[in-house]
């Protein structure tokens, strides 16, 4: 039976948001995966745009590869916890664990908030 356990993002600090000051690939790094190949993270994401214009965020959804991996948006100024990963799967990778990373068009304007649903077979 499986088991789920909610966790927080790895790459935040006690649960506290994290700052995108990546403005390029690869990105800040917002969540590692398992390397357990039976693993899977369902990732929750939410960001919030901290400045007073609109700003482009480039998710990286498991690798660097612009056509495959990246998921595109706009993050408008102050507009509160915009969802940006509704419950995604990352799979459990033993050679080398899967990465979600952020960058943004502005620097250190992009804050991301989540969790993650780690499910164990």
């Amino acid at each position: 039976m499986a088991t789920f356990t909610k966790e927080k993002l790895s790459g935040s600090t006690d649960g506290r948001g994290v700052k995108v000051a990546a403005t390029a690939s690869s990105g800040t790094t917002i969540h590692t995966g398992s390397s357990t190949a039976t693993t899977y993270d369902e990732v929750w994401l939410y960001a919030v745009n901290t400045s007073s214009t609109a700003v482009k965020l480039t998710i990286q959804w498991g690798g660097t590869t612009a056509t495959d991996d990246d998921i595109e948006l706009t993050v408008q100024p102050e507009a509160g916890l915009v969802t940006i990963a509704p419950g995604l799967l990352i799979k459990g990778n033993a050679s080398s664990a899967l990465v979600v990373r952020a960058y943004a068009a502005t620097a250190d304007v992009i804050v991301i908030h989540g969790f993650v649903n780690r499910i164990t077979a």
